[in-house]
């Protein structure tokens, strides 16, 4: 098998979702036997961490950090013999650690995805060890083209990255949720209200990449002289809006470099 996936939750299912549109050529494996569903749903297979670690080209190891010890201990072998390319999305653990972990030099690949890949509009930072070859590293990025944005990013960056695309759909959903309560409250209906604060985020993201304007600018641009628009401005400054997701960033990162120890 081209691909493997060693744990399936929901960012694993979300890569491998995106990636089935680029190859059916997938195993994945659980330990729960849900992700069985999804490998119906996608055309792909099911199957189990051995057979994984003994036949695929290219493993995504997407178990949480703190399993990722355990999970490689009885694969180390195969992997070692083998060397397939690794595949981290593990929040904290550097590629020398997973080296560590499976006893020997092999190609490892680390990214940090987010869950928006599952529709093709991922954020995946990524960066590689010297024994992933420029071959591999070329036909794997053509393979992932339909997960979204493929950046490289150093490896001492990556946990920041993480703060911020990673955990960011999170924070996303939860400024979402907060302005369509808002516009319900003021006697908008609910389903009105989630889908224009929906489009109206997902708009205003494409505007600035569209634009390359700075947001601040953008944002003079909605507000008028003593104008609505402004008021509101001024109740965000006044409760700390800046600063929270300033601080929400910084303690999904601090968390992230724990995660790692």
């Amino acid at each position: 098998m081209k691909y493997g996936f060693i744990g399936c939750g929901n960012m694993g299912g979300a890569v491998a979702r995106a990636l089935s549109r680029s190859t059916k050529d997938i195993l994945v494996s659980d330990r729960s036997g849900k992700v069985k569903a999804l490998a119906e749903e996608l055309g792909i297979s099911y199957g189990d961490n051995q057979t994984i670690a003994q036949s695929c080209q290219r493993i995504f190891l997407a178990v949480k950090p703190h399993m990722m010890a355990d999970m490689l201990a009885p694969l180390a072998p195969v992997l070692a013999q083998r060397k397939p390319v690794l595949i981290t999305m593990a929040a904290g653990l550097t590629m020398a650690q997973i080296q560590e972990f499976v006893g020997t030099e092999v190609p490892i690949i680390r990214i940090m995805p987010n869950t928006p890949t599952a529709v093709g509009m991922g954020v995946i930072p990524y960066c590689t060890n010297p024994l992933v070859t420029e071959v591999d590293l070329s036909d794997w990025l053509q393979d992932m083209a339909p997960c979204g944005l493929l950046d490289p990013l150093e490896e001492r960056l990556i946990d920041a990255a993480s703060a911020l695309s990673g955990s960011g759909p999170a924070y996303a959903y939860v400024l979402l949720e907060a302005l369509a309560d808002g516009a319900v409250a003021c006697g908008l209906p609910r389903a009105k209200a989630m889908a224009y604060a929906a489009k109206m985020l997902s708009g205003s993201a494409e505007m600035f990449l569209a634009s390359g304007q700075h947001p601040g600018a953008l944002k003079d641009a909605v507000c008028s002289p003593g104008g609505s628009t402004i008021e509101g401005i001024r109740v965000l400054e006044q409760r700390g809006f800046r600063g929270a997701a300033m601080d929400c960033v910084i303690a999904a990162y601090r968390k992230n470099l724990e995660l790692g120890k």
